[in-house]
């Protein structure tokens, strides 16, 4: 599971700025299988926290995620309220 903060040149609502890596524009919150392969997506303002956007994501993808046993991420999804949201949400370890 990882993010992507992408420039977003259109004078769009939904775009927001991303002060560690300078870009105004939207977020990609990504999940793959071992293989690579795309399971589950979510996009939001590129001001919002790796973590949160990834727990929007596993919230709103928790049935097709189903059989996930652990999550690998960085250190950017690093804290409590993510494990437990992962745990509550996938029934799984972070």
């Amino acid at each position: 599971m990882d993010a992507q903060s992408v420039k977003n040149t259109a004078t769009a609502e939904n775009k927001g700025y991303d002060a560690g890596k300078k870009i105004s524009g939207i977020k990609r919150h990504l999940a793959v299988d071992i293989h690579g392969f795309p399971q589950a997506i979510h996009m939001t303002r590129a001001n919002v926290s790796d973590r949160d956007g990834a727990s929007a994501m596993i919230a709103l993808h928790a049935m097709h995620l189903r059989q996930v046993q652990n999550v690998l991420v960085d250190g950017g999804y690093s804290g409590v309220n993510f494990q437990l949201d992962v745990a509550s949400n996938l029934n799984a370890t972070a």
